[in-house]
């Protein structure tokens, strides 16, 4: 009789953790999503895996409103994760998502507003008008330098040198 309570304790037992996983499984992952941002801004989001409902990401959160996946580059307490991205030029409202490494689904949107930022060139656009010409050089023959005319001092040697002879 003893042995049947036992099994029937650890089938109770076991029951209980089986229904218990899928019950974690079901909850929504609690996680922050950047709500409103300019068009070309930049985009963040933080996990907690170790929060009740907080999950440990396996991958990058993704959205069709990201020039590039949000990678997760910083860590902190509480199993904090981080990362930042840059959203596309185009207003609207974009679905967002990450796998979390218990098999859950993270979902969430955000919305990029306004009117798109003015797109930089890394080339300047070309000039349409043509520069002046420069004016024709002429050439002149050189001419031969004039000698310079010699001076004699006026002073001493003409009056003499102020001596008695």
């Amino acid at each position: 009789m003893l042995q049947k309570t036992l099994i029937g304790l650890m089938t109770a037992g076991a029951a209980t953790l089986a229904l218990a996983a899928p019950a974690h499984a079901d909850q929504a992952v609690v996680w922050s999503l950047t709500q409103q941002v300019e068009p070309g801004g930049q985009i963040q989001a933080v996990v907690f895996a170790e929060w009740d409902v907080g999950c440990t990401p396996s991958g990058p959160v993704t959205s069709r409103g990201f020039t590039a996946p949000l990678r997760w580059t910083e860590g902190g307490d509480w199993g904090r994760h981080a990362g930042y991205t840059t959203a596309v030029q185009r207003p609207g409202t974009y679905p967002a998502s990450f796998p979390c490494s218990d098999g859950r689904r993270a979902t969430g949107s955000f919305t990029v507003t306004g009117n798109p930022l003015p797109t930089r060139t890394a080339h300047p656009k070309p000039t349409t008008t043509k520069p002046k010409p420069n004016p024709p050089v002429t050439s002149k023959a050189a001419e031969p330098a004039k000698p310079q005319v010699t001076v004699k001092p006026a002073g001493a040697p003409q009056t003499g040198d102020g001596s008695l002879s």
